[in-house]
């Protein structure tokens, strides 16, 4: 198998998010990952091995440091309509909700802790870093292929919650102790930015503020967790009860 000059450019460029767009394609390297867009709903455009092109065609279209032995351009999925929102929500899910995470191996963590909780919707805001991303996709472990990722107004789809007649949950230093609270076996659980949180805005339409409560003597300690391990935390008790 031979790839020309102009192949590798392209698959390259698709490491830049307005190319992702413009095309709709996005790149997975990996054995495993490319073995589970193979298996999934996905289109698979393109397949490279490093046995076919060799070694230094790879290095040239491969993202990692050390180039892997299979790499595969993908087709993105169709936009959802607002009437599949609509329809999700219908089905009364619990959900995640991301708002403003800005950090590609935050978000394909986040995935990773979804596909591991069963929580099958994401809704990230627009101002969300690209779930293409490939530093995102490594971090997914292959959930991106199993999980559905929503970027869409975060504030309207807060609003279709409750008017479904379901919490939205958001995680606050201000919130109640999440143990000691009863939640739902449905609705949408709202994470916030690295550094700021959850907006003013979106706090404005979260019905039940919850807190993971830190556990130091002294009361010395960080000032906030991680929002992928807070997200494993809250999911965590959202199953345990």
């Amino acid at each position: 198998m031979t790839i020309s000059k102009n192949e590798i450019k392209f698959i390259k460029s698709l490491s830049q998010k307005k190319f992702r767009e413009q095309y709709s394609l996005f790149v997975v390297e990996g054995e495993k990952l490319v073995q589970e867009a193979l298996n999934s709903r996905f289109n698979v455009r393109n397949l490279y091995k490093i046995d076919d092109i060799g070694e230094d065609n790879m290095a040239k279209i491969s993202n990692l440091a050390t180039p892997s032995p299979a790499l595969a351009v993908v087709e993105m999925p169709e936009p959802t309509s607002i009437e599949e929102i609509s329809e999700i929500i219908d089905q009364h899910p619990l959900a995640l909700g991301l708002d403003a995470v800005r950090d590609p191996g935050n978000l394909g963590t986040i995935l990773r802790i979804a596909d591991w909780f069963g929580v099958d919707v994401i809704f990230a805001s627009k101002d969300c870093v690209d779930i293409y991303n490939p530093k995102a996709l490594q971090a997914t472990m292959g959930a991106i292929f199993r999980k559905r990722v929503i970027y869409s107004d975060l504030g309207e789809i807060c609003d279709k919650f409750r008017g479904a007649g379901l919490q939205v949950y958001g995680t606050f230093l201000d919130g109640q102790i999440i143990h000691n609270q009863t939640l739902t076996k449905d609705g949408l659980i709202v994470m916030g930015n690295e550094a700021n949180g959850i907006s003013k805005e979106i706090e404005r339409k979260v019905t039940s503020k919850l807190f993971i409560p830190s556990y130091t003597k002294d009361g010395s300690t960080s000032e906030s967790l991680n929002v992928a391990i807070a997200t494993a935390i809250t999911c965590y008790e959202f199953r345990r009860q």
